[in-house]
């Protein structure tokens, strides 16, 4: 029973994925392109949690873990260039 919840939730989030990939190419505003990547970066984190359960291994919780706190930064700097236009003062 568990597969099939897992195929299931595979599923939900590649759509995920594909409306955020959507949202990124035709949005109308920057601010909303760095929400749909935000948000594409939690659904890939969903995705390779989602693998690690699958297999059965921890070593895909440490690689959501990095891939984590590295999309945090980009975010944040992405951000911040669009405010003030330079990441580094």
């Amino acid at each position: 029973m568990i597969g099939y919840a897992l195929y299931f939730a595979f599923a939900c989030f590649g759509i995920s994925q594909l409306f955020c990939l959507y949202r990124v190419v035709f949005s109308p505003g920057v601010s909303d392109r760095v929400l749909a990547l935000d948000t594409m970066t939690i659904n890939m984190i969903a995705l390779i949690t989602l693998f690690g359960i699958l297999h059965g291994t921890a070593m895909y919780f440490e690689a959501t873990l990095l891939f984590a706190m590295v999309g945090f930064v980009s975010t944040v700097a992405y951000a911040k260039f669009i405010l003030r236009g330079d990441v580094i003062e």
